[in-house]
């Protein structure tokens, strides 16, 4: 179950799945998870990756935007069709775009994909307090704790997807789909009711 006490469960939005990477000589990459490249598009995200990221670090996390309270997936959407120039800035001032970082995958030169989850959670923390990392960087919450993954499941008018969770033993994987979800699904009953050709005045439509 999310939130239990060897899968912890992470909250789930309505975003882009993106990698962060900052080098040394001063290159930036914000790519999707299928490998576009999305830097241009988001000048924000570079310029605070340029900013506030130690050199040599990757992060994995989602890409928001946020439309008052709830998040806007449209408009991350229209941004991309803005990819670069005063087109790119202009988008970024009207929807800014927030990463909500879950996991790091390389700090100051280090490799750590083959840490286990829990040690690399640990320094993803580590990082936004030390370093500290500020906004449009967000640091992803994190529970073992089941009432607390409830209760993010209600979420749902903000924007919430649902859960996703992995085994705190789990190191990272690369190109492969190591997070588990928990999708919310909204039912509601209704009557459905149909009429054929011309209803005669004060004829009730039938339910099916």
């Amino acid at each position: 179950m999310p939130g239990a006490q060897h899968h912890p469960a992470r909250v789930d939005r309505n975003g882009y799945r993106a990698q962060l990477a900052r080098w040394a000589d001063g290159r930036v990459l914000l790519r999707s998870r299928q490998g576009t490249d999305m830097t241009a598009a988001f000048p924000e995200i570079a310029d605070a990756a340029l900013a506030q990221l130690p050199a040599d670090t990757g992060l994995d996390g989602e890409l928001v935007a946020w439309e008052g309270e709830r998040l806007a997936f449209e408009r991350l959407q229209q941004r991309l069709a803005r990819r670069r120039g005063a087109g790119a800035s202009a988008a970024a001032r009207a929807w800014p775009a927030h990463l909500v970082v879950f996991d790091v995958v390389r700090l100051e030169g280090a490799d750590l994909t083959p840490w286990p989850y829990a040690r690399c959670r640990a320094a993803l923390e580590t990082l936004f307090a030390d370093t500290p990392l500020t906004a449009p960087f967000t640091l992803c919450p994190s529970t073992t704790d089941p009432a607390t993954a409830r209760d993010w499941l209600t979420w749902t008018s903000a924007g919430l997807e649902g859960l996703c969770f992995k085994r705190l033993s789990e190191p990272y994987r690369a190109g492969a789909r190591a997070w588990g979800k928990c999708k919310v699904r909204v039912t509601t009953e209704a009557i459905v009711g149909a009429v054929t050709g011309t209803p005669a005045p004060h004829t009730a439509c039938c339910p099916l």
